[in-house]
């Protein structure tokens, strides 16, 4: 049986520069799995590669998911397979309503719904988050603070409930009572779908033990991936 991601040799510049070497990791279906290591280690780095962030040459290796190789697809052809990333510092996007956004994005890559059902939806969504469904008519990200805005990405990923799920440091920015209303919504997402694959990647050691991930893996300055627990 092939693995769900499974990363061989990659080796990623960014202008010109290499950031990872030669990195392995091989993740199952439905694993919660926590990566940590120092600041500059590349952990964003090799989750904006899985993205496809153009910014991010791939010169050596592939990634492989559900067994087939998408280092060559747009982030919006691997966004369609079910790879979700929530962004260390998301963009402000003026003009574009969070809840109108996250329709069209549900009726392109997951199915058809009548705008009453994706409302319901939405509403169901927001209350796990504790937040206010007017949250959803304000452009994204868009003078949100900076928890207002890590709501927002796991609203997506509530939303959205893709097969592979990469959290970048998602409790960044949150207070105390946020950081266990995310922590818990995290948790609820992915026992509604526990196919679901999870990569957290955090340097605050609650955050984690509020996930309780199966694995924890560390990331050196050299990007070799260890197992710490």
């Amino acid at each position: 049986m092939s693995s769900f991601l499974l990363i061989k040799d990659l080796t990623v510049e960014v202008e010109g520069k290499e950031i990872l070497k030669e990195v392995f990791l091989d993740l199952d279906k439905g694993q919660t799995v926590a990566l940590v290591g120092p600041n500059g280690s590349g952990k964003s780095t090799l989750a904006l590669a899985i993205m496809g962030h153009p910014k991010f040459k791939i010169i050596k290796g592939e990634i492989l998911f559900e067994g087939q190789p998408i280092q060559f697809l747009s982030p919006s052809e691997r966004a369609k397979k079910g790879i979700f990333l929530s962004f260390q510092n998301p963009i402000e996007i003026p003009g574009v309503p969070l809840g109108r956004f996250l329709w069209n994005v549900f009726s392109y890559s997951k199915s058809k719904i009548a705008l009453k059902d994706f409302i319901k939806l939405l509403e169901e969504k927001c209350e796990m988050l504790k937040i206010d469904k007017s949250f959803t008519e304000r452009a994204i990200n868009y003078g949100f603070s900076g928890g207002e805005k890590k709501k927002a990405e796991i609203l997506q990923l509530a939303i959205l409930e893709p097969k592979l799920a990469i959290l970048d440091e998602t409790d960044s920015g949150l207070d105390q009572e946020s950081i266990g209303t995310v922590a818990d919504a995290i948790k609820k997402i992915k026992k509604d779908n526990p196919e679901m694959t999870l990569i957290v990647i955090s340097h605050y050691e609650k955050f984690l033990q509020l996930l309780s991930p199966e694995t924890v893996l560390n990331m050196n300055v050299q990007g070799e991936i260890g197992i710490l627990a």
